[in-house]
């Protein structure tokens, strides 16, 4: 069953164009369920990009609306759920990001930029477990996850899945939520391998 989460970041780092277009498709697998198809599966995911690639954005269609720091797609994605981008200014430096806000919510963008500046204003960087995960999701190729189909229980149907290869077994699909510290460790790239754990809000 899938869960809808709240406002959280889902890639680590600038994302490419490349990683950009990705990340708008890192649910293209899931089951066109209700989750899918009301956006709820989207609803929260924020991720930075370039000052290029906001401008980019924001040249394709006349926006839906423009606030100050944000600007949201005319085209929605699901539902009442669109692409909401930002330009920001956090510790006296600019920077871009894009979310997925739920617009029959009229606070959603005001909330998920606060979100935004609160999470990208820490003193340490830092990644929680599930930002990690999520991150392992985001960065791994439609070959190598999934969601979990009739080889699995009735009760884990549709959850994330991700190919893992313990060294006595070859490789086997592995639920995302139920990676290990070392599996974790394995798939993140080295530089966010030892960063420290947060407490998750």
């Amino acid at each position: 069953m899938f869960n809808p989460p709240t406002i959280r970041k889902v890639f680590e780092g600038v994302a490419t164009r490349h990683e950009m277009y990705a990340l708008f498709n890192r649910h293209s697998q899931s089951p066109f369920d209700d989750d899918r198809i009301s956006g709820r599966r989207y609803v929260g995911e924020w991720f930075e990009i370039t000052e290029a690639d906001h401008d980019h954005m924001f040249e394709i269609l006349p926006p839906l609306f423009y606030r100050g720091d944000m600007f949201a797609m005319r085209e929605f994605l699901a539902a009442s759920v669109t692409s909401v981008f930002f330009a920001l200014t956090i510790d006296d430096r600019s920077r871009w990001f894009h979310g997925y806000c739920d617009l029959g919510d009229r606070q959603s963008p005001a909330r998920m930029r606060a979100e935004i500046i609160a999470r990208e204003s820490r003193p340490v960087r830092a990644m929680n477990r599930q930002e990690k995960l999520d991150h392992i999701w985001s960065a791994t190729g439609p070959d190598f996850r999934g969601y979990a189909d009739k080889r699995f229980p009735a009760d884990l149907r549709n959850r994330q899945i991700v190919l893992v290869y313990p060294s006595a077994e070859g490789k086997i699909w592995k639920l995302l939520d139920d990676l290990t510290d070392e599996e974790i460790a394995a798939k993140l790239p080295v530089q966010f391998r030892l960063l420290p754990e947060t407490i998750a809000a």
